[in-house]
């Protein structure tokens, strides 16, 4: 027999791992776009390899934001669209910095720039950078909806430690 906080646990799990699967199916997406348009950009252009990154990701920002609000999120708060663009953007410019970082300390630092290395460090960049952005994206750009409390019979009080209807 299980406990109710067994079951609780459980369902968040099970609800978190679909959540980890949905933010995969749309970062593995923006990481095909990311990748796709840097090499694109290294072999068609002379930028820089870090200004090549930046378009690149900021190209893959914007398919990403419309994912995870659209696939992702699309359960969670729609309300203040603005605040939430906002922090989108800013957590992304964030994780931009952090997998730019990476890629510049390997071409810059240790001078790591042919095509394999750059795409080496840049996947590994994005590997740090998703992991911030998952945490900061599910925290605070896609807030979760408040869980409407349970119901209780008219007249029966509830304990107000456990939240359990009381009788009597």
């Amino acid at each position: 027999m299980s406990t109710p906080k067994a079951g609780t646990l459980s369902a968040r799990v099970r609800g978190l791992s679909g959540e980890v699967a949905k933010f995969g199916a749309v970062g593995g997406l923006g990481v095909l776009v990311n990748l796709g348009v840097f090499n694109l950009i290294r072999h068609t252009t002379d930028l820089a390899v870090v200004r090549a990154s930046a378009i690149a990701i900021a190209v893959a920002i914007v398919c990403n934001y419309v994912g995870f609000r659209y696939f992702t999120y699309r359960d969670r708060d729609r309300g203040g669209r603005r605040r939430e663009m906002t922090l989108f953007a800013v957590f992304s410019l964030i994780g931009m910095v952090i997998e730019s970082g990476v890629l510049y300390a390997a071409t810059y630092g240790f001078g790591w720039d042919s095509p394999l290395q750059s795409n080496i460090f840049k996947f590994v960049g994005i590997g740090v950078a998703t992991v911030f952005r998952f945490v900061s994206y599910r925290t605070w750009v896609f807030r979760a909806l408040p869980v409407p409390a349970p119901a209780t019979v008219v007249g029966q009080r509830e304990d107000r430690a456990t939240r359990v209807p009381v009788k009597g």
